[in-house]
């Protein structure tokens, strides 16, 4: 079977995970991927490993092959642009200074390969005084574009974010990039230098909101101030400690539809509710209704009730639930892989489809410098300029001191 990438190379340069994940969605469709590690491997490997080691590596890191190879040396320079010599794309996150300092900064790179794309991740972007300052999803995505803000209750400090969700976010705008620049390559023949931040793809998120300040309405401080005060884009307990997410955005009409689902049709008929105007005036009291009347009720029978009303509502599902969900799986969100590690038979899935493609089968992601030997002889190195670079320290092939 081909894929719809097949064909295409990328070396995968990037650390940790937004810049890889975008070689991960490549890989998934057939790309040749080429992880490239520093000596002692990359430091996401470590990232949660006091509960079990490979997790996140396996999620990223599938559908590559990996080798070790040291930049900061010109020897591992030398090897890294006989890999270049017919790559299609170069994944990074270094900073343009860092680019510069190992000698691969864009403009020696599009001298030396002209149709090369390379697609750069950083925190905080290219300008300004905060271009050097190190970014995580959690501090550039999250924190510094106003989502956290939005993600309290008044006089309480936000909570912690969940690890990644920004990353992988960003990793799509950086796959979009690269798919655009490959499709300017098709129509001008040169490759382009391709670049997103952790900070631009937060702030896009959060455009709706960010939007609304610059109209002059500061939801965050509105919320702050008065806390939240709309009952019809709530969370909800029930009676069996579940949380149910509830979003009417026509209250008007659905109000009188959540009466009934709850088992009050009386509520239609008081004066207090009768209009969008009644009904914000009151929603102090709607809300206390509701979490009454909700809170007096397992999930299950809620789920009943409002799905025969075609109400719009989520569950708070825990992880555990989320990965074993049938409607999930028969989506092919979840989905089985081939590798023989029991925790890693299944994983979560390219959310990307193509009419009439397919992506392939998910595999184990490298070792530490798995296919460093083979990768080297593929690009015309012979055995003992394999051993030498070992011996240097240039490189670091699996099994091998």
């Amino acid at each position: 079977m081909t894929y719809l990438l097949e064909g295409l190379k990328v070396i995968d340069l990037a650390s940790f995970l937004a810049a890889p994940g975008a070689g991960t969605l490549m890989g998934d469709y057939g790309a040749e991927v080429i992880k490239i590690e520093p000596p002692g491997g990359d430091g996401y490997r470590r990232l949660h490993g006091i509960y079990h080691t490979d997790y996140n590596w396996q999620l990223t890191s599938r559908n590559k092959r990996g080798m070790v190879l040291d930049i900061r040396s010109d020897e591992g320079i030398e090897v890294l642009f006989r890999l270049l010599e017919d790559a299609d794309v170069l994944l990074v996150n270094f900073r343009n200074d860092q680019l510069e300092k190992y000698g691969i900064a864009y403009e020696t790179l599009h001298r030396k390969f002209p149709r090369l794309i390379v697609a750069q991740l950083t925190g905080y972007g290219n300008r300004g005084p905060d271009r050097k300052r190190r970014g995580f999803d959690s501090t550039a995505w999250f924190a510094r574009t106003g989502i956290l803000a939005l993600m309290k209750d008044q006089g309480l400090p936000p909570v912690f974010p969940a690890g990644g969700v920004g990353d992988h976010s960003t990793a799509m705008s950086l796959f979009a990039g690269i798919m655009m620049a490959l499709y300017k390559r098709e129509r001008e023949g040169v490759g382009s230098f391709v670049e997103t931040s952790l900070i631009a793809n937060g702030v896009w998120a959060n455009g709706m909101q960010l939007q609304g300040a610059i109209a002059g309405l500061d939801i965050a401080a509105i919320n702050e101030e008065k806390g939240r005060r709309n009952p019809f884009v709530k969370v909800y307990r029930t009676r069996d400690d579940r949380y149910l997410v509830l979003v009417l955005s026509h209250p008007a009409k659905e109000f009188g539809e959540m009466a009934e689902a709850l088992g009050h049709p009386e509520w239609k008929e008081d004066e207090r509710f009768s209009g969008i105007r009644n009904l914000m005036h009151h929603r102090d009291d709607i809300t206390r209704l509701f979490t009454d009347a909700i809170g007096s009720a397992n999930l299950a029978d809620l789920c009943l009730m409002m799905d025969e009303q075609a109400l719009t509502y989520g569950v708070v599902e825990g992880l555990t639930e989320v990965v074993t969900d049938a409607h999930l799986i028969e989506n092919d969100i979840v989905i089985q892989t081939d590798s023989i590690d029991e925790n890693f038979a299944w994983t979560i899935a390219n959310p990307i489809k193509v009419s009439g493609e397919r992506t392939r089968p998910v595999n184990d992601p490298p070792e530490l410098g798995e296919h460093t030997v083979d990768i080297l002889r593929e690009y015309g190195f012979d055995d003992d300029e394999i051993e030498q670079l070992i011996t240097d320290s240039v490189v670091q092939a699996a099994g091998k001191a």
